[in-house]
């Protein structure tokens, strides 16, 4: 009887260590492994706003607002801003990569 009682006990003592084992986390990377998962990420949003600048409309919406800038940093005294000419950039890439990003996203 009491050899039966140890065999079980022993049994029970292997179980309970497997079960530990398995409820234990895997091991988490390091910090060196995750920082270069983050190199590797690239922003799809970045990447359309870059293409979406090169877009004939936005091009020259671009070109615009990069005269008027031009414009105005060569003068000394003005009072002329080039925020429309900006805005309106930004709203054609803006408008361009709302047409794209969901497609990229997983």
């Amino acid at each position: 009887v009491k050899k039966k009682m140890a065999e079980e006990a022993a049994q029970t003592m292997v179980v309970v260590a497997v079960e530990e084992e398995a409820e234990q986390p895997a091991e988490e990377p390091s910090i060196e492994e995750e920082a270069e998962e983050e190199e590797d990420l690239v922003d799809p949003q970045d990447v359309l706003k870059e293409k979406c600048s090169e877009v004939s409309k936005c091009s020259k919406l671009k070109d615009v607002y990069e005269t008027c800038n031009e414009r105005v940093n060569s003068r000394t005294k003005t009072t002329e801003e080039c925020t429309e000419e900006l805005f309106d950039f930004l709203h054609c890439v803006d408008k361009c990569v709302a047409n794209n990003l969901f497609q990229k996203l997983k």
